[in-house]
């Protein structure tokens, strides 16, 4: 509750000191939000005073991501704007800068997270990890830039904002035990998460999994024979069982080591799919953040257990 009213009473000062616009109507709030996940905190903590566009769907890889003209258009539309930042959304950083020249109330929710507990893997060319939400209690970390910048722009319902986002922090709360909880229950020579990229740091830091990735941190960057021979030499040596492809990113990859893994002699199988960078489809359990996460954690458990 404290850090969640603090973080709202600091961004509130900020937008205020930067001459930020107030939306004074009585309307929803316009948002438009990149991904899924990132929507999903606005709509929670926004509730009946936001109206969110989202512009990434299901199985959409928004490392890769380019912006169409329509979505130029949604977001000089909206009155606010929110993004996870830290290079997630690498193709659409100039588009933010621009729109925050504008006028626009733009807001990355990295911005709120304690940079401490940042992962910076050498690889990744000196940025952040930016799959931030993987850790359920890093990811909860978030909610207070969005009740500050909510509440920059209607101060009539802060209040609610506010209340949201406290009710939000504790659901995030209780989801993270639960992470814990089932994931010790793999056995520890068997707690091993093999993907199409390295998008688990964080999720494997958080609930003691290591995780092996055949493309870097961003999918930009290419896997090769080499990365392939790297994979399938660590399942035939530890004798894993099973590895996983992510909704997001074509199966080609982990195929290709498992037909490798086959052709030294060793049976690997395909564990399941993972949601990585985007949520599943809408309606769905999986077309939320905490279903998201609960089908990650129990496809894994049930893999490798």
């Amino acid at each position: 509750m404290i850090r969640v009213l603090v973080m709202a009473g600091l961004v509130f000062m900020l937008g205020c000191e930067s001459g930020g616009q107030m939306e004074t109507s009585t309307g929803s709030l316009k948002v438009t939000t990149t991904t899924g996940i990132v929507a999903e905190v606005v709509r929670k903590v926004g509730g009946d005073h936001v109206s969110v566009v989202n512009l990434m769907g299901p199985g959409v890889d928004p490392h890769l991501y380019k912006a169409s003209e329509g979505d130029i258009q949604r977001l000089e539309k909206a009155d606010l704007i929110f993004y996870n930042g830290l290079n997630l959304e690498g193709k659409m950083g100039e588009i933010f800068v621009k729109m925050a020249r504008k006028g626009k109330l733009t807001f990355a929710l990295s911005e709120s997270v304690d940079t401490r507990l940042l992962r910076e893997p050498p690889e990744f060319q000196g940025h952040y990890d930016p799959h931030i939400w993987f850790d359920v209690s890093l990811w909860a970390q978030t909610i207070p830039v969005v009740v500050g910048a909510l509440s920059e722009a209607k101060p009539s319902a802060r209040g609610d904002f506010v209340a949201n986002g406290e009710r939000y922090d504790a659901e995030l709360a209780d989801l993270h035990e639960y992470c814990r909880d089932r994931l010790a229950s793999i056995p520890s020579e068997r707690r091993v998460l093999v993907t199409a990229h390295d998008a688990f740091g964080y999720f494997g830091r958080a609930y003691n999994i290591e995780v092996v990735g055949l493309q870097g941190i961003t999918t930009t960057s290419e896997y090769g024979l080499k990365d392939v021979q790297r994979i399938v030499q660590l399942i035939t040596e530890r004798r894993l069982s099973a590895v996983f492809v992510e909704s997001s990113v074509p199966k080609r990859s982990i195929e290709a080591v498992v037909a490798g893994v086959r052709s030294r002699g060793h049976n690997v199988r395909i564990g399941g799919q993972l949601f990585s960078d985007a949520m599943g489809e809408p309606g769905t359990p999986e077309g939320t953040y905490p279903g998201m996460v609960r089908h990650n954690v129990e496809t894994i458990v049930q893999s490798l257990k």
